[in-house]
């Protein structure tokens, strides 16, 4: 590295004693199996002539070219070119390794002050910690959608956990799916999360080793994102990526070696589109957004009171770096469930097993959120720290989870069902007959729309179709206007009643055990020794 001057990163400049060499415009950190340079070569004199030339130091037809080129040109011997090229690649393999060492070092985390970590521990200790949390993401800017913003900080909490949770949020164009992502990811600490406009294919293969781990991925659009959903999967599934590659190395044989980019990650998306994502889907909570006239009137006062700088921006501030802050105090600990073994899901749950999971991790991860309120124990025989789940944290993810459960057990897709339920509360008479144009008036939306909701609803027989032989048209009827109504109650049932045979449990033990204590041994009469 004594030859080559990098003060400059946009020209590097390198020199022994018979040549200097300029790669103009640096050298790229990305692509470790190619060395794609600009260089211009003369000799050590200060008049000397120059050569230019692009190519590819790791290929042998190209290299040999330059060398032919410079020779000719600069009236200097082959194998003198030949060392001090060879040299160059040599020296360049060093500083780039050196310069992709420097970006997998995480930045430091904030050191909080003693007044900042009173605080923060004040908000994990408060009684109402859920209710407090949301609250404070209100204050934050953050303007309706109170359960899934709920939701999506919590998961993004659990991204220091070893398994972490995903989540995807679903809408229309314009519904604010980036923008609610963008603001919950705010109060996550910069040096924790990643933000990603559009992806390659091979984008996180050149991630350092552990560049990712534990880290926040934040996907603006999962629609810009589709060559790399692959990897993505594997990071959420295996918790890690790997790939070989060939390269060439400065003896012109071909190589290979392993990539290897370390996980877990929790990853964060949006999409308009859900059908097309169902593998990524499966592995992430789906929350769907707020697309009602009463949030529209929220959005839009909020914009107004904006405008009229009516707004408490320091307020905003303190809300959100209390949340960021009390961010760095949670740490990565074992949760246990004692009641796993009685948590339930409904039969009617499309895909139960990966939503039995989902259902699991979610429970402890409000266990590990109220980690600084639980004891922590000790295993026995390995020593390893843990805390454990209580019954308050299994209605607190009921609560939370409730919808999204209903979602995972419903034969329609969320946006078809936003339209079948909000076109129901519009229908004055549920049994009254209507058309493809009923649909496109009543919800505004187009004509190819209104026919793919209707067919869907057919499909799943969720309403009739009515040939009108006289017109020649066709008439639709809803088959059950409360169908959706029954799953809600059903699914809240099922939660309930879990939760009921839990305490119920939780009682017999308790009374058992107070029983037990209150039976005392019978003391025994010690034998008198006569005296003498």
């Amino acid at each position: 590295m004594n030859n080559l001057n990098t003060q400059n990163p946009n020209q590097l400049e390198y020199q022994n004693q018979m040549l200097r060499i300029a790669v103009l415009g640096g050298i790229r950190l990305d692509g470790l199996d190619r060395m794609r340079v600009t260089v211009k070569i003369q000799g050590t004199e200060a008049d000397s002539l120059a050569v230019r030339h692009n190519l590819d130091l790791y290929n042998d037809t190209q290299v040999e070219k330059l060398i032919r080129k410079t020779a000719t040109k600069l009236e200097i011997g082959t194998s003198v070119i030949e060392a001090s090229i060879n040299e160059l690649i040599e020296t360049l393999e060093k500083y780039r390794l050196e310069q992709l060492q420097s970006q997998v070092q995480s930045p430091k985390s904030k050191e909080l002050t003693e007044k900042e970590k009173q605080e923060a521990l004040e908000l994990l200790t408060s009684n109402s910690l859920l209710q407090t949390t949301n609250e404070l993401i209100g204050q934050s800017g953050i303007i309706g959608e109170e359960i899934n913003r709920l939701i999506m900080y919590l998961i993004f909490s659990s991204r220091k956990r070893e398994q972490p949770l995903h989540i995807i949020s679903l809408g229309l164009s314009g519904t604010g799916k980036t923008h609610l992502q963008e603001n919950i990811g705010n109060l996550i600490p910069d040096e924790e999360k990643i933000e990603i406009t559009t992806l390659s294919e091979n984008a996180f293969y050149y991630f350092g080793q552990q560049e990712l781990k534990h880290k926040l991925i934040l996907i603006e659009d999962l629609d810009g994102a589709e060559g790399a959903l692959y990897p993505i999967r594997e990071l959420q599934s295996k918790k890690k990526i790997s790939k070989t590659i060939a390269f060439k190395n400065t003896k012109g044989e071909t190589k290979t070696t392993n990539i290897t980019v370390e996980g877990p990650v929790c990853v964060a998306g949006c999409t308009t589109k859900e059908s097309i994502y169902e593998d990524n889907a499966n592995r992430s909570f789906l929350i769907y957004l707020d697309e009602s006239q009463e949030q529209d009137d929220r959005i839009m006062n909020y914009q107004k009171l904006v405008s009229a700088n009516k707004i408490n921006i320091e307020q905003q501030i303190k809300a959100k770096t209390l949340l960021q802050n009390s961010q760095y105090l949670l740490k990565s600990i074992k949760v246990i469930n004692p009641y796993a073994e009685m948590v339930e899901l409904p039969k009617e749950v499309l895909k139960p097993r990966r939503t039995n999971a989902h259902y699991l991790q979610f429970i402890e991860l409000i266990t590990y959120y109220h980690q600084h309120q639980r004891e922590i124990k000790h295993d026995e025989e390995t020593g390893e720290e843990y805390i454990e789940t209580t019954i308050e944290d299994i209605k607190n993810a009921n609560a939370l989870i409730k919808e999204i459960i209903i979602r995972k057990s419903d034969i329609l897709t969320g946006r078809s069902r936003n339209q079948l339920e909000a076109f129901k509360t519009i229908l004055k008479n549920k049994s009254e007959l209507f058309t493809n144009q009923t649909i496109r008036k009543t919800l505004k939306i187009a004509k190819s729309t209104a026919q793919y909701h209707l067919n869907t609803w057919l499909d799943a027989g969720l309403i009739t179709k009515i040939h009108d032989k006289e017109n020649q048209t066709y008439n639709y009827r809803l088959v059950n206007e409360k169908e959706y109504k029954t799953l809600e109650n059903k699914i809240d049932t099922i939660l309930k009643t879990v939760v009921t045979n839990i305490e119920n449990r939780a009682s017999e033990q308790d009374r058992t055990k107070t029983q037990i204590s209150s039976v005392k041994p019978k003391a025994t009469k010690e034998k008198v020794q006569p005296t003498e």
